[in-house]
């Protein structure tokens, strides 16, 4: 297995795309981070996590890094203005049309958390994106959190929609590594508009009214699959991922995993896709899905 780092020009930004894989010319796997995170939950550079499992069973994998994330330069600075807007409407276009213009194929799209629903966001805005996509898999992806729980008022009522904005101003960006919040950091702008999603609000872009709601009633979604864990009792809780199932792609599968359901582990939010025991559970029903795409 090997692995390289290959990097987009966008005009001030480079973003980083981790490239892994053991065959060449395999399938190509498009895998896209959530809020508060990088690539790096998809895989290690010692060949752990679901990246580098998938290139071990043949897939050209593609990892990404939103702009000012993980590898992608520069990272993250005071005057950085950029949201989820940039990621929907560049990022996403430019990493697929990158993987189109390499492979020459489809390629399977796999996200975690946010990072589906920027995904999805995509698609919804861009319809004809969907000629690129064979299949997508979302692990723990919400878009609104209707769960009620002390847990829930404390890290998304307080912290999230009332702290975090505070604290974001003085940098331009909340410095989530340093609150030890989260494995990367977001710029006060994408905080802003995730905030408007994260609560009971349409689905409607913030930056220019874009009904995503509305186009997606109409779109012709790719084979979908939803997956998250049943002590996700959060930021992916089944009843969250099963309401953003309604409002966009209503013929997706999904699947709670739990040792009840006869899994191994009963997973939560991140360690659905970094637990050891994943490798013997649930990647290779990923593996026999896509296969079979």
């Amino acid at each position: 297995m090997q692995q390289e780092s290959l990097y987009i020009n966008d005009g001030e930004h480079q973003l980083h795309l981790r490239h892994i894989f053991k065959k060449e010319q395999g399938i190509p796997v498009l895998m896209l981070h959530g809020t508060i995170e990088n690539g790096r939950i998809f895989y290690t550079e010692s060949g752990k996590g679901l990246a580098c499992f998938l290139a071990e069973n043949g897939f050209d994998v593609y990892v990404a890094d939103f702009r000012g994330k993980g590898k992608s330069s520069p990272n993250l600075k005071d005057n950085f203005e950029h949201g989820q807007y940039e990621a929907i409407t560049q990022d996403i276009p430019l990493f697929m049309d990158f993987i189109t213009a390499r492979s020459k194929q489809k390629m399977h799209v796999i996200c975690h958390s946010w990072g589906g629903v920027l995904f999805s966001s995509c698609l919804a805005r861009y319809p004809q994106r969907t000629d690129q996509v064979a299949s997508c898999i979302c692990f723990g992806t919400k878009r609104t959190i209707h769960q009620k729980s002390f847990h829930k008022w404390w890290k998304v009522d307080v912290f999230w929609n009332w702290l975090a904005p505070k604290l974001a101003k003085k940098k331009g960006y909340i410095d989530a590594v340093k609150l030890n919040f989260g494995a990367d950091n977001e710029t006060l702008l994408f905080l802003q508009q995730s905030i408007e999603w994260v609560k009971p609000l349409p689905w409607v872009d913030p930056e220019d009214n874009y009904d995503y709601f509305k186009a997606s009633s109409t779109l012709n979604w790719p084979d979908t699959w939803h997956i998250t864990g049943v002590n996700d009792d959060l930021m992916g809780h089944a009843n969250d991922v099963k309401a953003f199932i309604s409002e966009s792609n209503q013929q997706a599968e999904f699947s709670l995993l739990s040792k009840q359901s006869g899994d191994l582990h009963d997973y939560d939010h991140i360690d659905i896709l970094t637990h050891s025991k994943a490798v013997n559970d649930h990647f290779p029903k990923v593996v026999h899905w896509l296969n079979n795409r």
